[in-house]
């Protein structure tokens, strides 16, 4: 389970089951208190074990509700606890501080951070440790309990259902379960001074939260999302949570920001034009390519991204733009005069979120759909959505699932597109 692009992160010797975060959130002084209360279970024998925790003070650490000697150093929280393999266990962790996003080699700051007012969390994909301990390990996938409390002109978006909502003399405090199994780097907490709206007559209930002064801008923007919806969910199968949210800060963002069960956009995202409709349309396909279907470790990033840039091109065909075959043929000519120095299946950690890779990544999955026919290729994603709905996959499950549903071997395409660095012939 150790991650072999960002070992330094996760600790493979358990699995989380649940996460229940109490956090109390100071909009003006931007401080953070939280207690963390996780349930996991050991895979091997330990004597010790890590969570993935920020630049916070730690005031007391509890295993199985039993005080229990710490080190923080760094971004590790190393904590005594002598735990037999296959044993069910509790850790109890009280922090407090100022959280700050963590600093990463190649991604600048990710994590939480601090809008004009507000706070925007963005976390893919190394920033969860920045609000939360976690084992920070895009294949640890677990169950969450939110709990925000802040000043009651605040609303507080955050992965799952709202289940309850306390008001008292000048805070709320809001309270979201998430059911479905989470990667932590997709676990979310937006505050902000947001409207709220929600179309529950759709068969997936669409919410959004955004400033009052971007309603016009995101009606339109935004109104095809249910028709993409639909269009999504007959190419790939069910939509694989409850419910889909659209949050729209106040801020510019440079690019939107993925998370389970929602989606993130900076006000440039929204120009009356219907401009960045591709990337509404990139997102949303991330809630099956990313979120239900996951990464067993940043390697297999193709699966996410290469899945969800084509699902631009499908979505352009959907809505009467250009077909997926027109803008595929188009990207072949362009990415051909570009140096050919990637490789799908293995791109290296420093070009995880290349531009390469996305669109590379999305001429790929154009030519199995090539060579597997329409009726086939569909029926092969579908099949692949609901077998491995909330699991971890690998690049290598993906080529034996697309061989099920092919007469002909595949090998030489999949050698050609995904393991190779020269740009193959489309077909």
């Amino acid at each position: 389970m150790i991650d072999p692009y960002l070992p330094e992160h996760g600790d493979p010797s358990y699995h989380v089951e649940h996460y229940d975060l109490e956090l109390d959130y100071r909009v003006a002084a931007g401080r953070l208190s939280g207690r963390a209360k996780i349930t996991a279970v050991a895979r091997t024998a330990f004597t010790r074990f890590a969570l993935d925790l920020g630049t916070f003070k730690v005031n007391r650490v509890q295993v199985d509700g039993k005080p229990t000697r710490f080190m923080h150093r760094g971004h590790k929280l190393t904590v005594q606890a002598k735990v037999p393999a296959g044993r069910q266990f509790t850790v109890e962790v009280r922090y407090v501080g100022n959280p700050a996003p963590i600093n990463t080699r190649h991604w600048g700051e990710l994590g939480w951070d601090h809008l004009e007012d507000g706070v925007l969390v963005a976390s893919q994909p190394t920033g969860a440790p920045s609000w939360f301990p976690c084992n920070d390990h895009p294949s640890d996938k677990a169950t969450y309990r939110i709990s925000v409390t802040t000043a009651s002109p605040y609303r507080v978006i955050a992965n799952g259902d709202l289940i309850d909502g306390r008001v008292g003399a000048s805070t709320t405090t809001w309270v979201y379960l998430q059911l479905e199994p989470m990667a932590t780097y997709l676990a979310s907490v937006q505050i902000g001074r947001y409207e709220f709206v929600e179309r529950a007559d759709d068969r997936v209930p669409m919410r959004a939260a955004f400033p009052l002064r971007l309603l016009e801008g995101y009606t339109h923007d935004f109104g095809r999302q249910s028709d993409m919806m639909v269009a999504f969910e007959r190419m790939f199968g069910p939509y694989p949570f409850n419910a889909y949210t659209v949050v729209v800060t106040d801020d510019e963002l440079d690019i939107p920001i993925e998370a389970q069960g929602m989606s993130i956009f900076g006000a440039n995202h929204i120009d009356g034009r219907r401009g960045f409709e591709r990337l509404v349309a990139h997102e949303l396909a991330h809630q099956w390519f990313g979120n239900s279907v996951s990464i067993a470790d940043w390697r297999q990033i193709w699966l996410n991204e290469g899945f969800a840039a084509y699902s631009e091109w499908l979505w352009s065909q959907a809505s009467g733009g250009q077909s997926a075959d027109a803008l595929a043929r188009a990207t072949w000519t362009r990415l051909a005069k570009l140096p050919q120095d990637l490789v799908l299946a293995d791109p290296g950690v420093e070009r995880m979120f290349d531009d390469l890779l996305y669109k590379r990544g999305a001429l790929a999955v154009h030519a199995l759909r090539l060579r597997l026919g329409d009726a086939a290729f569909f029926a092969m994603l579908r099949e692949w959505t609901a077998q491995h709905r909330h699991g971890s996959v690998t690049i290598e499950d993906f080529m034996q699932h697309a061989q099920r549903h092919s007469p002909r071997p595949l090998g030489d395409l999949f050698t050609a597109w995904l393991y190779q660095a020269r740009l193959p012939e489309l077909g």
